[in-house]
């Protein structure tokens, strides 16, 4: 956690500047459309990674499907997956995230500006209607993130169970599923070190809607968890 209150501590003038500036941009949306809005949000990740000393290296970005919605399933290690993926997307995407941690300074407002879902943990009935949202949306053409696992507990590298229950809104939306591995990932803010640190994000290639329209998401669920363990077993080599 030291670099993560570092960059906090070294950045107040930086952090307040984009806090405005975001707050502005999703009140004016009439004039910052999608693509303005998530170039922003890649300036506020390429400042914390530079203050921060991480540096994200993305591997298959040309298997992600160039036209239409889909949604991206990783892996979950800590606060700086869903960064780490957007940076390395480059396009506009956004994101799931449970509602309280999405209240974290700069992570809400990160969320306001890709228009993020975020999930009441206790309130099966809000999640049904944000993932019923995210279906009509990723249908409609819109990219998302979505973590299986739900939490993470300074597992590494390390796979926790995945959700099958988290694989239904793109069986809904009948979109693409992009299984996504991130490597490395925790180390920016689970370590007290000040240390350089790299991280990797692999797309893998996408499982298309005819492919598995006919699987349940338990078999969804376990196909993209052990396509992201063995990227995760070559990228430990």
């Amino acid at each position: 956690m030291l670099r993560f209150y570092y960059i906090i501590g070294v950045s107040v003038p930086l952090i307040l500047y984009y806090i405005i500036a975001a707050d502005y941009y999703c009140s004016h949306e009439d004039r910052y459309d999608e693509e303005a809005r998530f170039g922003l949000v890649l300036r506020i990740i390429y400042s914390l990674k530079k203050i921060g000393r991480i540096k994200t290296v993305s591997m298959n970005e040309e298997s992600l499907p160039k036209e239409g919605g889909y949604i991206m399933y990783s892996n979950h290690q800590g606060k700086y997956d869903a960064l780490g993926i957007m940076y390395a997307h480059k396009t506009p995407c956004s994101v799931v995230m449970d509602a309280e941690r999405s209240k974290v300074l700069l992570t809400n407002q990160v969320i306001n500006l890709v228009h993020g879902k975020r999930l009441e943990r206790n309130n099966l009935k809000q999640q049904a209607g944000e993932l019923m949202k995210l279906s009509e949306e990723a249908k409609a053409g819109r990219r998302y993130i979505y973590f299986p696992e739900g939490r993470y507990d300074h597992n590494g590298n390390h796979l926790q169970e995945f959700r099958a229950g988290a694989f239904k809104c793109a069986k809904v939306a009948q979109v693409p599923i992009v299984p996504v591995a991130i490597y490395d990932s925790h180390l920016p803010f689970d370590f007290n070190s000040l240390h350089k640190v790299t991280t990797q994000v692999y797309f893998l290639d996408p499982i298309y809607y005819d492919e598995y329209s006919e699987m349940t998401t338990k078999e969804i669920s376990e196909i993209v968890k052990q396509r992201i363990e063995e990227q995760l077993e070559v990228l430990e080599e």
